[in-house]
């Protein structure tokens, strides 16, 4: 029996990578979860995060304040079930981070890098799934009440979404790119074939939120 994988689904808000998560999850067998806000201690961290109306919020706090979701997300999720033989799909991971704190807020990449490394004890996706969209495109999709991130506007998600695309071109043999244009069907089928194409057919297993 192969070991368990980590595949993390990743994208600029209003990609529909949540949705997409959910539905590789089910049709994998895998189990389904997400940062930031998958744990008690995440939930906390999640509202401070998202909430539009903080402006003091400095950026290296903020970075902070995901990391130790992550810790938190890997120790009570991710590596149970990695460690009981499931794959499991997360919705955002280690390069959304690097997407939104270093290429979007600026700071240190390589200090990202070794924090990531301390909070996942050195777990990292066996894929990226990056589901691109265009920026103008993702703001279409976003609803009349931006969170923090939202907030921050067509340039910020541009930093973003370069960002991603940076990294995938950096390492094709983690990440893959999928065109996220179009219904919710057909992105599900783009996702779907990419990633059985890249590692093969699944295990089955439980889906589990």
């Amino acid at each position: 029996m192969s070991p368990a994988r980590l595949i993390a689904v990743e994208g600029i808000d209003g990609s529909g990578k949540s949705t997409q998560a959910r539905l590789l999850a089910d049709s994998l067998g895998a189990v389904s979860t997400f940062q930031f806000g998958a744990t008690e201690v995440g939930r906390a961290v999640r509202t401070l995060l998202l909430d539009p109306n903080d402006d003091t919020l400095s950026d290296r706090a903020e970075a902070l304040l995901i990391v130790a979701d992550k810790a938190q997300h890997v120790a009570e999720i991710v590596a149970p079930a990695l460690s009981a033989g499931r794959d499991v799909v997360s919705d955002r991971f280690t390069a959304s981070t690097l997407a939104y704190q270093g290429y979007g807020r600026g700071l240190d990449l390589q200090e990202l890098r070794m924090m990531m490394r301390f909070a996942t004890d050195g777990i990292e996706p066996d894929l990226n799934l990056l589901l691109d969209l265009p920026v103008e495109s993702a703001v279409a999709r976003l609803g009349p009440s931006p969170d923090r991130f939202e907030a921050g506007g067509s340039r910020f998600l541009q930093k973003v979404r370069d960002g991603y695309l940076a990294m995938a071109e950096a390492d094709p043999g983690r990440w893959l790119v999928v065109d996220a244009e179009g219904s919710e069907g057909q992105v599900s089928v783009r996702a779907r074939a990419a990633v059985r194409a890249r590692l093969g057919v699944y295990r089955p297993g439980v889906s589990s939120q």
